[in-house]
């Protein structure tokens, strides 16, 4: 989520500095196959339990619920950008940046009766709100998944593998926009395969990896193998580094998910894993201080979606802001803006788990006066 939030503040040189940098996988990754993992455990159980029919029922609660987060974060950004646009607020205080551009959302305004009921089918998805109609599409797919491991777990890995072949190829994909032949930019058939390989962890389909040096120095070299390949500093000196790397694009392309891609991720993931011990016992070692980065850290990633949501305003919003108040590229200012940023993130996942808690329902534990007993005379 932090990541996250780094990647889409615009001039950002914290940006530098994230897993994108330094691999074919990033950030991207990381959130699909958690996702993976989380559906699993949130999902898994009420196929078990309940039967397919009340899977089905499950998930579609939950993708209505992702599909109207989309519509409305898109709305929220879309029209605070028109907002200021149309203010003029911007021009009086000296900003000429055009926002609403920068998004590529000004066919939204001049195209609405075109864009209006793509944004409501799906049909069109600018690049910068592309994530939750992947997510809605792969959620469609569990129920599928499920119905296909009560016949054998090698059925499971045929329609996964065969799902990211057709999409690798492009032979399947969805449109993102209805005046051109522009896809979306994650294309779902292909990114399922990180989804469900958390899934598959996390439903025991697939057995934990053994804690092995032979493999963690495979891990290892595959990770650091990769970075001259990705990390710009190298890259940019060698004409050599870049006609491989141009020439292996089906392989770390991110649209249609690229084989090196997925196999970075698993190095990365196997050395994150080995690395937090069984059941992420290491990570609760060490001083105060660190054991209570780790709790916000974890709150943040419990309430998943509404900090993903958040991030997208906040950084829209802190670019603006940061714009109006100095120059961007400021180290101040880059360090508050993304300080601030994350504050904001944490404050959102504490205060979504509060509400989730449902206080309200508790019983008052120091009433504020005593109930009062009825008396003979009203009964």
């Amino acid at each position: 989520m932090f990541i996250i939030f780094v990647a889409h503040l615009p001039a950002n040189w914290w940006a530098l500095w994230i897993p994108a940098r330094f691999g074919f996988s990033d950030a991207t990754e990381i959130f699909v196959f958690c996702s993976g993992m989380a559906s699993a455990i949130a999902f898994g159980k009420i196929f078990d339990t309940h039967g397919l029919g009340m899977g089905v029922a499950r998930i579609a609660h939950r993708m209505w619920q992702v599909y109207w987060s989309h519509i409305a974060l898109f709305l929220a950004i879309a029209a605070g950008l028109a907002g200021l646009h149309e203010s003029g607020l911007l021009t009086t205080l000296g900003n000429n940046r055009d926002y609403v551009g920068g998004l590529n959302l000004w066919h939204f305004f001049t195209k609405t009766e075109m864009t209006l009921p793509g944004l409501l089918t799906l049909t069109y998805v600018p690049n910068y709100f592309d994530i939750l109609p992947m997510y809605i599409v792969i959620l469609a797919l569990i129920p599928a998944v499920m119905a296909l491991a009560r016949l054998h777990l090698g059925a499971v890995a045929v329609f996964m593998i065969g799902l990211w072949l057709l999409a690798t190829f492009r032979m399947i994909d969805l449109p993102a926009e209805p005046w051109s032949d522009r896809r979306w930019f994650f294309n779902p058939f292909a990114w399922q395969l990180v989804f469900f390989t958390g899934f598959a962890f996390m439903r025991g389909w697939l057995p934990r990896p053994p804690v092995h040096p032979v493999l963690i120095v495979l891990a290892a070299l595959i990770v650091l193998g990769t970075v001259p390949f990705a990390y710009f500093r190298v890259l940019n000196t060698s004409e050599w580094l870049q006609d491989v790397r141009a020439t292996i694009e089906l392989l770390w392309i991110k649209s249609e998910f690229g084989i090196l891609r997925y196999v970075h991720f698993l190095a990365l993931a196997y050395l994150a894993w080995v690395a937090a011990g069984p059941s992420g016992k290491y990570l609760s070692y060490g001083p105060a201080l660190w054991q209570g980065f780790v709790r916000v850290v974890q709150k943040v990633g419990q309430q998943s979606l509404a900090v993903f949501l958040a991030s997208l305003v906040v950084a829209q919003s802190i670019n603006i802001l940061r714009d109006l108040l100095g120059d961007r590229s400021d180290w101040i200012s880059q360090m508050l803006s993304n300080l601030v940023g994350f504050a904001l993130l944490i404050a959102v996942a504490y205060t979504v788990s509060w509400f989730k808690s449902q206080p309200w329902r508790a019983p008052k534990t120091n009433p504020a006066s005593p109930p009062i007993s009825p008396s003979v005379d009203k009964l």
